[in-house]
């Protein structure tokens, strides 16, 4: 199983962020197919109290490469990574790991 991570840094305004997350981001990645499953986080506090390093995470589940590299590669793929820079005030990186 693949695993694309995406980490938010912190927006410049919350509400904002959420709101485009919510109507316009997600609705392109639902568009997106070839994912076995997806998980939202938003973080919170840390446990001292101070901020968390990352605002959001977003983790796509692929069953192989192959399905990554097609999905991602996609007119939808493209379109909803290059979204992205439309809300990620707080900018973004994205890892490709296997689990296991």
């Amino acid at each position: 199983m693949i695993k694309v991570t995406v980490l938010y840094g912190h927006p410049t305004d919350p509400e904002a962020f959420e709101s485009y997350y919510a109507t316009k981001h997600m609705p392109l990645v639902g568009k997106m197919t070839g994912f076995e499953k997806a998980e939202l986080t938003k973080f919170l506090p840390n446990p001292d109290g101070s901020k968390a390093d990352y605002y959001r995470m977003a983790e796509l589940y692929y069953a192989s490469p192959e399905a990554m590299q097609k999905s991602l590669g996609s007119d939808e793929g493209k379109a909803t990574v290059g979204d992205l820079g439309n809300f990620a005030t707080g900018g973004v990186k994205m890892l490709v790991g296997e689990v296991g």
